[in-house]
């Protein structure tokens, strides 16, 4: 039997990467480097890859983590790769990402987790 609480901590991690990555960053900055913007891209798709992982008992258990979307999110990233629209990547990086995580570190301390612990 897999441990969801693997693939929340991946969720946890690569939403703290964006949020080292997007803090302090304003949108000119984020248009002008595309190299950020595919790393946000990627860092998306990864929470969007373990969020897809993680079982249904654990998602109904934290149902206010946007599961749909999230998962969404990586479907479009990988499947629709040619249309990305980097101003949904923007805004999910900077407005979607810093809601999840005190979430996932929530749920990750309600399954006795310490790495959903803050820095």
């Amino acid at each position: 039997m897999k441990d969801d609480r693997v693939y929340l901590v991946h969720m946890l991690e690569a939403a703290r990467k964006v949020m080292a990555r997007t803090t302090g960053l304003d949108r000119t900055r984020y248009d002008a480097d595309e190299n950020l913007r595919f790393a946000l891209t990627h860092l998306l798709q990864v929470i969007g890859e373990a969020a897809r992982r993680v079982g249904d008992t654990v998602r109904q258990q934290l149902a206010l983590v946007p599961w749909r979307q999230i998962t969404g999110m990586r479907h479009r990233i990988v499947h629709d790769y040619l249309s990305i629209d980097f101003g949904v990547v923007w805004d999910t990086a900077t407005l979607s990402v810093p809601a999840l995580i005190p979430q996932l570190e929530a749920a990750l301390a309600e399954l006795g987790d310490p790495r959903g612990e803050p820095d």
